[in-house]
């Protein structure tokens, strides 16, 4: 049996693969081995970043939220255990949000976090 070398299977393979290397530079575009690698490559860290981006996301927050609390003199961790002890509920997206776009309610937060802290 002959072995098939243009079949639509192979060539629908590797069409894709060239496609996903779109925009790649020099051979890594146009010759299928060297694309190939490419975009395993490519695709592995695509999946690695689409997890980092969470991490990177919530010290983003905690970092404002930080700067934001110290202006008032507390610590970001007393600021987050005064808000455990108070029963506040709010994601640290949230009070980074509100910490830029609304520092009179972020001041009334950490006045509801001091005092939960002094009781």
């Amino acid at each position: 049996m002959s072995r098939a070398i243009d079949g639509t299977k192979r060539k629908n393979r590797r069409a894709k693969i060239l496609k996903l290397a779109k925009g790649f530079y020099g051979d890594r575009k146009s010759n299928y081995k060297p694309a190939k690698d490419a975009v395993v490559k490519a695709l592995d860290h695509a999946y690695v970043g689409r997890r980092n981006k969470k991490r990177d996301y919530r010290k983003l927050w905690i970092a404002r939220i930080n700067a934001a609390v110290r202006a008032e003199g507390l610590s970001y961790s007393r600021f987050i255990d005064g808000l455990t002890k108070a029963g506040v509920t709010l994601n640290r997206k949230a009070l980074s949000n509100m910490a830029i776009e609304d520092p009179t309610a972020f001041k009334a937060v950490i006045e509801v976090a001091k005092n939960a802290l002094k009781a």
